[in-house]
């Protein structure tokens, strides 16, 4: 068994171990931002191959204390680097930390980078080369107050990029962020699905892959253990038979995408499309305060603009009585789950959410808010119990 980290969204790490621990993984323990766990190899690759939360999977192969930057160094040092990768592929190091007393994190970077390198001389004469665009191999550090923890990269490139946008609009939500709200949401493939400012069409994709039984890592993409040199061809191989035998064929699935802007249904259309997933999606155009609901009762899911600018903000502030009226209206049986940084959003909906949950787009503290709609009978019997309780 081995160490590992799972990065993920903030907010999202308790998805992430339901992940890991059906992958496989032991001992897993929800931190801010991932999760710890003990695995072997194919767990790793099997996190990797299905997890729709991680970003990241990290392989620990350091840990220590440090009091200065040459403590690092020596860490890095001792590391058997060569053992684990090829003098021929490129690096990359990228360093991050959590109160810790040193200046210069791009000087720490330099010194881990320096030992890797001195390590590939010292055993074999020659050394990896720098890339920072596009490496094949990965190394992190991660400081905390007085310990460093290095890690090799068995992902790549990020796992919420599935290599199926092939055309974006403006604030692109981030894929793992989107099927975590999905999940959150209590979707489940069958059952209908909304998503009335779609964009391009991130929930759609996530949605229909979920259908369809689709792992997000099953398109072709490259993963980092494939670079390293303990990599299992013949155990990743059974895997990605397995995942690619369980997917269902492309079949209409219930789910349903408008947006007002003709731009983003084109781009919508296209992503579905490349994916293979168009079969499974009904899109149209359409603005919605106006709309109808496809089905008597479902999940409506949509991520609301941010309102970064005053301007924008007097225009929300306009714009979420209304939102509130057009959900009464016409989604009465619907759960309908909006996600926002505004805190003003319920107030101004005049709805009151029942749950609203932290999350984090990047760096942007949101909330996703859940309302369910009742109909407008089920209201006057609500509001004639409260008048009763009240006498």
């Amino acid at each position: 068994m081995e160490n590992f980290f799972a990065s993920c969204p903030r907010g999202l790490e308790n998805l992430l171990f339901e992940d890991i621990v059906a992958a496989g993984g032991a001992d897993a323990q929800a931190v801010p931002g991932g999760v710890r766990f003990a695995a072997d190899w194919r767990s790793c690759y099997a996190v990797n191959l299905h997890s729709r939360i991680a970003t990241r999977v990290l392989w620990r192969v350091a840990h220590g204390h440090y009091a200065r930057e040459d403590d690092i160094y020596r860490l890095a040092l001792d590391a058997p680097w060569p053992k684990w990768f090829d003098a021929g592929r490129t690096l990359r190091v990228d360093v991050t930390a959590v109160k810790s007393p040193l200046k210069s994190l791009e000087f720490i970077t330099l010194r881990i980078k320096d030992a890797v390198c001195d390590r590939f001389r010292a055993d074999q004469g020659k050394r990896p080369s720098v890339d920072t665009r596009d490496p094949d191999v990965r190394v992190y550090g991660f400081l905390t107050a007085d310990a460093c923890t290095l890690y090799l990269d068995t992902s790549g490139a990020p796992l919420h990029r599935r290599g199926l946008r092939q055309k974006t609009v403006e604030a692109p939500l981030k894929e793992n962020l989107a099927a975590g709200i999905l999940r959150l949401s209590g979707w489940r493939p069958g059952a209908p699905l909304l998503d009335p400012m779609c964009g391009s069409g991130t929930f759609l994709t996530e949605a229909a892959q979920m259908a369809l039984n689709i792992a997000p890592g099953a398109n072709g993409r490259g993963f980092g253990f494939q670079r390293l040199s303990n990599f299992r061809l013949e155990v990743w191989k059974d895997l990605l038979d397995a995942a690619q035998e369980a997917e269902k064929p492309a079949r209409p699935a219930q789910i349903w995408g408008s947006d007002v802007s003709p731009a983003a249904v084109r781009a919508a259309l296209a992503n579905l499309d490349r994916a293979g997933l168009l079969p499974a999606v009904a899109l149209r155009s359409g603005d919605l305060l106006e709309i109808d609901a496809p089905a008597p009762s479902g999940v409506l899911i949509a991520n609301l603009p941010y309102g970064e600018r005053l301007s924008d903000q007097e225009e929300l502030a306009a714009f979420y009585p209304k939102l509130g009226g057009a959900l009464k209206r016409k989604f009465a049986g619907w759960d309908c789950h909006l996600l926002t940084a505004d805190p003003r959003l319920p107030k101004l909906m005049r709805l009151t959410p029942g749950r609203k949950t932290p999350l984090f787009n990047g760096d942007i503290e949101c909330r996703l808010f859940t309302f369910k709609m009742v109909s407008g009978s089920n209201r006057r019997v609500t509001a004639e119990k409260r008048e009763r309780e009240e006498v």
